[in-house]
């Protein structure tokens, strides 16, 4: 049975390092991401794009694979690790077999609304009451953390006092890596090559800033609150589904002390603002039904750099809504 072809606009991940000589065909790493701009042929060669160089050339398809969307799953989680509010007793039952560096975190019974970090040896468990104070987490009063997420991730590192450094989670029952299911996907970006700039906004769920990914001009939602982090994911797997050309187009996220989503950078800024103020003196209902069709309307060039993901039309056109 022949495969079903790419269509231009597709993501899809090296499976492996590739170099040519060859006059206009690519050289790639394995891991790098590129975009199909157009099928040459049906022998499984496309002209494709190198999405971090933006360099073009013929590709095989033998040597890529199609980036995959993320399935909405409530399993998924940013913190497999947290096993909620059970016992000192049922989290050394969990721990079992013991090992160097096995741990989990739950919620303490004794002290409502501080948490319990439990490490395993091979020769015993131990627990370390997690202090919530001053809006932040410590065990020590010394090291402080935003998140669980950050406070996991320090001890990962170094031990910092705890009987052994952090090695292994021990996943809650029923529940899947988020980490490493955007991993395996290809959507997780390499936090070394970002850089953050000014922040341009901030709301509940964190801050916006500008900042540059790979040399490019980028915009980062930080989520440092772990339960909005969770509950972010499914709306980052809901924008793994959506390529198109007026829709702004998620780049990739970051798993570092919470969770960094990073899509492309709207210049012109937030389209709702736009069409409350200046913009209703441009935009016609026209145009906004346009919008809506995803069709760009003509002599608007540069409107569709106000899109943004949070942002639809409703059936009562010309109102827009934002959630």
């Amino acid at each position: 049975m022949a495969l079903k072809g790419w269509e231009p606009g597709t993501q899809c991940i090296a499976k492996c390092d590739h170099k040519t000589t060859k006059k206009d065909e690519l050289s790639f790493h394995k891991g790098d991401i590129l975009t199909i701009i157009k099928v040459v042929n049906n022998k499984g060669w496309y002209r494709a794009k190198i999405n971090k160089t933006d360099e073009e050339g013929l590709i095989s398809r033998n040597n890529l694979r199609e980036r995959e969307a993320i399935r909405v799953d409530p399993n998924l989680s940013l913190m497999p690790w947290f096993h909620g509010k059970i016992s000192g007793e049922d989290a050394v039952r969990v721990l079992q077999p013991t090992e160097d560096g096995l741990f989990l975190v739950r919620e303490s019974i004794r002290h409502p609304g501080d948490y319990v970090l439990c490490v395993s040896t091979k020769e015993e468990v131990s627990h370390y009451r997690v202090i919530y104070k001053d809006n932040k987490l410590t065990i020590d009063e010394e090291n402080y953390f935003f998140n669980l997420i950050e406070l996991i991730e320090h001890y990962m590192k170094d031990a910092c006092g705890l009987i052994t450094r952090l090695t292994k989670p021990k996943l809650k029952e029923g529940t899947k890596s988020a980490a490493e299911e955007l991993s395996k996907t290809g959507w997780v970006l390499n936090m070394q090559q970002l850089t953050l700039g000014e922040q341009i906004g901030e709301g509940e769920f964190g801050a916006v800033f500008q900042a540059e990914y790979m040399g490019k001009k980028v915009a980062v939602k930080n989520i440092k609150s772990d339960v909005m982090a969770q509950s972010f994911l499914e709306e980052t797997s809901v924008m793994t589904k959506l390529l198109h050309k007026n829709l702004v187009k998620l780049l990739g996220v970051v798993v570092d002390n919470g969770l960094y989503i990073v899509t492309e950078y709207m210049s012109k800024g937030n389209l709702v603002n736009y069409l409350r103020s200046r913009g209703r003196s441009v935009i016609t209902l026209k145009h906004l039904i346009q919008f809506g069709l995803n069709s760009p309307p003509n002599r608007m060039s540069g409107v569709t750099e106000f899109f943004c993901g949070s942002c639809f039309l409703t059936a009562e056109l010309p109102t827009l809504s934002c959630h």
